[in-house]
């Protein structure tokens, strides 16, 4: 199945959602970051190639209101949790019995949050994030808030000015994205604590942006925590990301 053939399913509400695919063998699911999508977080840089090499069928969704999935505009396409129930509905809709699951940033949060409603992976990639990230999704709820509402006037090289032209990059869509801030929610930390699933914490030795992933792997009974080099938006593009995510798959 070719990398470059987009999928397309409806999801709990109906809203239709894109995924692609790499690969053959045991079904991994990896979902992407805020503004970004399946095609740059996974195939651009090669974590996917790198990945379905190691004997995996790499599953790729785009989230809603990025990359090719629907775009909606109301309000009420964008409920708590509408990006976990999404990754339900793409687990249900493929019929996976058998698969690992896993993310980078916002990713790693609606992993986060599918784990601690229901979802039975084998193994788990939390990518890209730190303990903070899952417990108090608020804060960066907050920041990229600021970041949607004050576009173009971010001063240049800012943490915001960063983000601002990563969006442009990828084409994505002010106004939608803005409305997912709305489908943020935490983990409770006990509720953390009690994922019990062995994890593999991957981050850039730069990067706190969603607090500390080693806090994170300590907190957690069968982690394992791999420092790559970036930050927060380099180690998407570093290929050390694709490989520690294929050696813990493959070990």
């Amino acid at each position: 199945m070719s990398p470059s053939e987009t999928h397309y399913f409806e999801s709990f509400d109906g809203t239709r959602l894109a995924w692609r695919e790499m690969g053959e063998g045991r079904p991994v699911v990896l979902i992407h970051g805020y503004f970004s999508d399946a095609r740059t977080n996974w195939i651009r840089y090669g974590h996917a190639a790198a990945i379905a090499a190691r004997g995996f069928r790499v599953i790729m969704p785009d989230l809603r209101a990025h990359g090719e999935s629907a775009k909606p505009h109301e309000t009420a396409a964008y409920p708590p949790d509408a990006l976990t129930k999404d990754g339900h509905a793409l687990i249900a809709h493929l019929g996976l019995k058998e698969y690992d699951l896993g993310g980078y940033s916002l990713g790693a949060r609606t992993t986060s949050r599918m784990l601690a409603t229901g979802a039975t992976p084998r193994r788990v990639i939390f990518a890209g994030m730190g303990l903070d990230g899952l417990i108090s999704a608020g804060r960066r709820a907050d920041h990229f808030r600021n970041i949607l509402t004050n576009l173009g006037k971010h001063p240049r090289g800012s943490a915001e000015w960063m983000a601002e032209a990563f969006l442009k990059t990828t084409g994505g869509d002010p106004v939608a994205l803005l409305n997912v801030i709305d489908t943020f929610v935490s983990t409770p930390i006990e509720v953390v604590e009690g994922f019990t699933w062995p994890t593999l914490c991957v981050n850039g030795v730069y990067d706190d942006d969603n607090g500390l992933a080693a806090a994170l792997a300590d907190v957690l009974p069968d982690a394992r925590y791999v420092e790559i080099p970036g930050n927060h938006m380099s180690a998407v593009t570093k290929p050390e990301l694709g490989q520690a995510i294929a050696d813990f798959l493959a070990g």
